[in-house]
Formats: structure tokens, C-alpha cells, sequence
């Protein structure tokens, strides 16, 4: 089968820092689906993952965390599939990836895809959604207000790219939460409100003089999606007594969590692949977390967050999409579909 691959870290400029390759098609057993790829969207983990990790020599790394297309085989263990599904998921950070034609995937971690999206719409959502559904009621457990915060306000930072432009949607839809937004120039700022934020604020001013200028002397709940490290400082300030932070970027230098403890703020990671990576006994949540998801699609209150399709599934549109994400000027997600 066709794929794409590499076994260097390279520059993303550099031709062989992907490349097109031909490996065998795998074979589904146990609880794994064969999904035939038909769309994929590119992440930053993607490119995270290409400039640190160089597979064994004499071999390809296959990247890839999200995905839409047909389930050809299933395993014996197979109780939600049957060949011929549509199906969306982000796989798993330890197993061969999305860029190829053909794919295994633990079914727990899979949804059947929403009937109103084209497979390009589906693969933008996965991994994104996810981290952002995890990020709001696993970590920050924002869906009701409660005696601590009984009118609670989510800041979140960086609020343009994949996993905020799932994040607003879901919290606008799904709580009853006021949201600020953060984005810095004139598109992504109209992008941010239209995905549902109720106030927008630009990341690169002092955040804190812009909330009190909104009126909000406090936030209760601050969903870090990048440059935490920068922010830090003001994050703490800005957070009432008993709030929650949460962050899923790898702040330069790491963080000092005494500034927290004052005010009894609490600190929450939020990463993806860690129920698939230990195969938690909560595993299965993901499937149907992609399964609400599909529901919340079907009905017109979540939109895919596709903004940008570079054509073909291939090494040279995979180095364009590359390049875009890590140039930091991305906003929504960005596709390649068909092969």
C-alpha cells in the first residue's frame, strides 16, 4: 500500500523530511478495525513527533493522528463495526499512522462518522475535538456551575487553532459558561466568535487589562492551548481563588506550581493519546465520545472545523501542510483527502 514516511528528523524543508513510500498492508485481528484512509488532517504532534523522534535505521515512521474512512476488515473482537462503516478517529500515539492507505485501529477509540460530513470534514475533527471535550469536562469539569463559581467564566488562550476551535463549540453548545477567547489578528478574532466565543482578546497585549476592561476581574477556568510559559503570570493572576488550569503545550523550561498554591488553583494536563497509550480501563470512553460528537454534528450545533484542503494525500502536500503549521499561522484545521 501507498504511504508516507521518513528515517530522519529533518527540516521540513528538506525533500526526505517526508517521503512516499510502499509497505504492506496490514491485517486486522482482536478488537482492531482496517479502516481504508480517505481523508486526513495534519496536527501539531505530527510535526512534534518528525523533529524528535528517528525511527530504528533501516526504517520508515509513519505519521498520522486523525482520520476519516471505510472499515474493509474487522478482528474477531469486533463488537461496533462491520465492513462498510464510515468511520472518524485519532488512533493511537504508539502505532503506525493515518498517512497511508490502509490503517489499523482499536475500536474503542473509533466513532461511525456523522452522515451529514464528507470524509474531509470528518478527518479535520477527531484528535481535536477529543483533546477539547477531555480539556473542559474531564479536566476543568466546567459543565455546571457550582457554589465555588456560580457564574464561571473560561478564558482560553489561543483559542484559533484546532483544538480551541472545537473547545468554544462545544462549551458554547454544551454549558452555560461566559467565554473569552484569545486571537490575535483580524480573521482569526472573527473566526473565534463565529466558533462561539462571547468576548475576544488579543494574546500579544497584557491579557489582564483587557478583562478588566470587559469588566471581568477574574476568570475561573483558563484553557491553555499554547505559549503557556508566556502567559503563565498573568494566568495566575487573572484565576479566582479555587480555579482550574488547564494546558495541553510543553511550556518552555516547565512551570513553577507555587504561584498556585495561594489561591489554591489546581494544575490539569490534558493529552489525547493517554488512554489509548495505557489502554485505561476507560478506554472505550473515546468511542463514545466520537459518538456524541457525531450526534452534536447531526444536528447542527458543532461544525467541522476544516479550513484548509492542500489536495492529495501525498509527501509533497504533507511537507506544504507541515510547513503551514509549524509557520504558527494556521487556523481550524488543515486536510488532505484521496490518494
Amino acid at each position: 500500500m501507498k504511504a508516507i514516511g521518513y528515517q530522519h528528523s529533518l527540516a521540513i524543508s528538506d525533500a526526505a523530511a517526508l517521503l512516499d513510500i510502499e509497505v504492506p498492508q496490514p491485517v486486522a485481528s482482536g478488537h482492531d478495525v482496517l479502516v481504508r484512509i480517505a481523508a486526513i488532517s495534519v496536527n501539531p504532534v505530527d510535526t512534534k513527533i518528525r523533529q524528535r523522534v528517528t525511527p530504528p535505521a533501516g526504517e520508515y515512521k509513519i505519521l498520522g493522528w486523525d482520520a476519516a474512512g471505510e472499515v474493509v476488515a474487522v478482528g474477531e473482537k469486533v463488537q461496533h463495526f462491520v465492513p462498510g462503516d464510515k468511520v472518524f478517529y485519532a488512533g493511537a500515539l504508539q502505532r503506525s499512522g493515518s498517512n497511508a492507505e490502509y490503517q489499523l485501529v482499536d475500536e474503542r477509540i473509533v466513532g461511525k462518522m456523522p452522515a451529514n460530513l464528507s470524509y474531509a470534514e470528518a478527518a479535520a475533527l477527531p484528535l481535536t475535538a477529543l483533546t477539547a471535550w477531555e480539556m473542559l469536562f474531564d479536566r476543568l469539569d466546567i459543565a455546571t456551575p457550582s457554589l465555588k463559581h456560580p457564574k464561571p467564566v473560561l478564558l482560553v488562550v489561543g483559542a484559533a487553532g484546532g483544538v480551541g476551535s472545537v473547545l468554544l463549540q462545544l462549551a458554547r453548545q454544551l454549558t452555560t459558561v461566559t467565554i473569552v477567547a484569545t486571537a490575535s489578528r483580524a480573521e482569526t478574532q472573527a473566526w473565534v466568535r463565529e466558533m462561539g466565543a462571547h468576548y475576544v482578546i488579543d494574546h500579544s497585549k497584557p491579557l489582564l487589562a483587557q478583562l478588566q476592561a470587559l469588566g471581568i476581574d477574574a476568570v475561573s477556568h483558563v484553557a491553555s492551548l499554547t505559549h503557556t510559559d508566556a502567559h503563565y503570570a498573568e494566568l495566575v493572576k487573572a484565576l479566582a481563588p479555587q480555579g482550574k488550569l488547564a494546558l495541553i503545550d510543553d511550556p518552555v523550561g516547565g512551570l513553577d506550581i507555587m504561584p498556585l498554591k495561594q489561591k489554591s488553583i489546581s494544575l490539569h494536563w490534558e493529552f489525547m493519546f493517554t488512554r489509548s497509550l495505557f489502554a485505561t480501563a476507560d478506554m472505550q470512553v473515546q468511542h463514545q465520545i466520537l459518538t456524541d460528537l457525531a450526534k452534536l454534528i447531526e444536528q447542527g450545533q458543532v461544525k467541522s472545523t476544516l479550513q484548509q484542503q492542500l489536495g492529495t494525500i501525498n509527501a509533497a502536500n504533507l511537507r506544504k501542510a507541515h510547513a503551514l503549521l509549524e509557520s504558527g499561522k494556521a487556523m481550524g484545521k488543515i486536510v488532505l483527502a484521496g490518494f
